[in-house]
């Protein structure tokens, strides 16, 4: 990957002395479904796997390296000015972390685990120590070590046997999400040559301390879709196949019960959850299946004792609570513990020997429930804050008393909490340090609410520097006197939901005057259930039209205007930010469109492009005529017109996985043949990283540097 352009060294020249921007090359290409006809003049863009992989470049390779070189130099000529502001803001961001951190230790079967890192590393260093937090460390993996020569490096996940001996983790090396797991054995320190290829990178691990249970990957697909059985020390081509799933509209998976007596195999689409179950002290043996698949039921299933608790969304919008027998787990055998409510949405379970606790969210936060299942006591944690987040931590021990859970708010650094589930009692056990200090009663948190268009309104979370926000005082004509910088985000699909966060990089947008904000919109489950339904399928505007709402209500407030309003979101997100540049360009001073999932309609009729047949839950399938003309009607890709845009920032991966390179490529190429005015487009295509950027635990912050200072230099901020 590091010589992916040495031949196009002339052209690099080329493209650093010219500050005109790049001209694509149209190919005609005609797409028809019913009776419509679609025409991509970009299409040619779409490489393969082998095609980017091969030492040997075809043609049509060298054309799209050619273009993507061009979009990536005339992007460094256009910011060459701020590029020492880039590394300033880098070396800000990474010198709050600090260097030679540690987690806080937890205890999982008479070890407690912790990672560490060291000063001038970028990768962690896996300990643990047996007994007591007072003996010898052992070091069961560097990652350092192992991601020498690798230009990408990551760990997908780590699990020891059960007897303490061996460890198998999976190493992506392309960030495709292709992993190959390994083990180790921990008493030797020798890793084994027999390795496991083309998995998701997790096992779980049966009784016997020699058994694993794994799931392979298609590698055209990328979906999960097998289950193997497999003996370490063993060649994997011999593994035993226990389970297939042939409905491509689902993810599977293999995990090991908390309670460590059962192997759970489970199965999930955008609506539906299916679960095969087997006895852990019997590798051998069948999986059964749980209880038989439905339509449109999604559950979640925790092993206690002789039963299975399961949070279930049967006749239960919101979620309830339900349990049965380990020997009767079919459905009509399920007794309710929780009901459902209404204004609570149940997300999730901690089981410990005497104890639940229950995540739920209530009024837009995310909050804990503790039950004590001798007492019958019942309670809720009080966090002491209006607006924040708290989780559930690791919890690896099933016979103990403290919970631990993560708690944080916009202005509160991520902090970790041990709580007494018999007495109550806190106790703070680590709060993120921020390296050259951070006084918490310089920065306010705020909640708002801006009125949607349909009458449902837009939960707005949002941070300021108290002393650098300006007094939102209007003129006589309504308009604010002084305008503050805002960077609003949003997500808003797959249910997934943004709670308000501590983010000491973001202290570099605050301390310059920007107001940071976050906009929870349809799509996610910020209030249950219904938000995510409202936000989905053939509801989906309602997610661009909320954020386009909650961008004009900071404006009328006073909060910002739209000289000063910036917009970001990324992936999924990345698909909000398009539409809304294409539905109102004229709200943002300038947007960042991270890993843009642009090009719906192609993408979710080519089955053949990974990951998407698992999503026409999500945003239909254009196969049926509906879906089609409702998904071309937002579709960003499709509906670039000649207009004037926002300034904007494209940020990509050349291996992602998710949202496949080409499709951020496309839509640039075809933003510059409809763009109007003065206004600037760029793309910044990372050519050795995937979905998540860079791996390591600082490069990736000079992507973060370069959004930032992509703002800055729009706000007129140059230092």
């Amino acid at each position: 990957m590091k010589n992916l352009f040495l031949p196009l060294t002339i052209l690099l020249s080329a493209c650093m002395q010219n500050s005109t921007p790049p001209n694509a090359t149209k190919k005609t290409h005609e797409m028809t479904i019913h009776g419509d006809t679609r025409v991509d003049d970009y299409y040619w863009m779409r490489l393969t796997d082998e095609q980017k992989s091969a030492k040997d470049k075809d043609s049509q390779t060298q054309e799209v390296l050619d273009y993507i070189n061009a979009e990536n130099a005339y992007t460094q000529k256009r910011l060459k000015h701020t590029e020492k502001f880039q590394n300033d803001l880098f070396d800000e961001i990474v010198g709050r972390i600090k260097k030679d951190d540690e987690s806080v230790p937890y205890l999982d079967n008479g070890y407690y685990y912790y990672t560490r890192y060291e000063k001038g590393k970028e990768y962690a260093i896996h300990c643990r120590k047996k007994g007591s937090l007072d003996g010898d460390e052992e070091v069961i993996m560097d990652e350092n070590e192992l991601a020498e020569g690798f230009d990408y490096f990551a760990i997908g996940s780590m699990s020891v046997s059960p007897d303490n001996q061996w460890l198998a983790f999976g190493v992506d090396t392309l960030s495709r999400r292709f992993y190959e797991i390994n083990f180790k054995n921990l008493n030797t320190g020798d890793i084994l040559q027999q390795t496991i290829e083309n998995t998701t990178g997790g096992v779980a691990w049966a009784n016997d301390n020699e058994t694993v249970f794994y799931t392979s990957k298609n590698k055209v697909t990328l979906l999960s879709e097998k289950i193997y059985r497999h003996k370490v020390g063993s060649d994997y081509k011999n593994d035993a196949l226990v389970y297939t799933e042939d409905d491509e509209s689902y993810y599977i998976g293999v995990s090991r019960s908390k309670s460590g007596e059962y192997i759970i195999i489970y199965n999930s689409s955008t609506l539906v959850s299916d679960y095969h179950i087997l006895r852990a002290d019997n590798p051998e043996g069948d999986f059964k299946n749980f209880s038989p698949r439905g339509a449109a039921h999604e559950y979640g299933i925790d092993h206690y004792k002789d039963k299975f608790y399961i949070i279930t969304n049967w006749e239960a919008k919101n979620n309830r609570l339900m349990e049965t027998s380990e020997d009767a787990t079919d459905m009509g055998n399920w007794k309710e513990v929780i009901a459902h409510r209404n204004d609570v949405h149940l997300l999730g379970l901690e089981i410990f020997n005497n104890h639940l606790v229950i995540s739920e969210r209530k009024d837009g936060l995310r909050g804990l429930r503790v039950m004590n299942q001798k007492t019958g006591s019942d309670e809720y944690i009080n966090f002491g804050e209006q607006t924040y987040t708290a989780r559930i931590s690791v919890n690896e021990e099933f016979n103990t008393n403290i919970l631990r859970y993560g708690y944080t708010s916009m202005v509160t650094p991520s902090s970790t909490y041990d709580y007494n589930m018999d007495t109550g009692e806190i106790t703070l056990m680590k709060q993120q340090e921020v390296v050259g200090g951070y006084d918490q009663s310089l920065y306010r948190s705020e909640r708002h609410y801006a009125p949607g268009r349909d009458g449902q309104p837009v939960p707005i979370s949002l941070v300021y520097k108290k002393d650098l926000k300006n007094d939102p005082t209007l003129n006589n004509q309504g308009a604010p006197d002084n305008p503050q910088n805002l960077l609003l985000y949003a997500y808003g699909s797959y249910g997934s939901t943004r709670d308000p966060y501590f983010s000491s990089t973001r202290l570099s947008l605050l301390d310059r005057g920007f107001i940071y904000a976050i906009a929870h919109v349809r799509g996610s489950q910020i209030y249950g259930r219904q938000s995510y339904d409202d936000g989905k399928m053939l509801n989906k505007k309602n997610t661009f039209t909320d954020f386009i709402d909650a961008g004009k209500y900071l404006v009328k407030e006073g909060l910002t205007d739209s000289n000063h309003l910036f917009a970001e979101g990324g992936s999924a997100g990345g698909l909000l930010i398009g539409a809304v540049v294409n539905m109102a360009p004229e709200l943002w001073k300038g947007t960042i469109a991270a890993v843009p999932f642009v090009d719906v309609v192609t993408t979710m009729l080519d089955a053949s492009i990974p990951l998407t047949s698992n999503e026409w839950d999500e945003w239909g399938n254009p196969e049926e005529k509906k879906y089609y003309d409702y998904m071309l009607s937002y579709s960003p890709y499709d509906q670039v017109e000649d207009q004037i845009y926002p300034n904007i920032l494209v940020t990509s991966g050349f291996f992602d996985s998710q949202v496949q390179y080409w499709e951020p490529l496309k839509w640039m190429a075809k933003l510059r043949d409809h763009w109007q005015g003065e206004n600037n487009l760029y793309l910044h295509m990372n050519m050795d990283a995937g979905h998540g950027g860079k791996s390591g635990r600082f490069r990736r912050y000079r992507e973060v540097a370069l959004e930032y200072a992509f703002l800055f230099d729009l706000a007129g901020i140059k230092d």
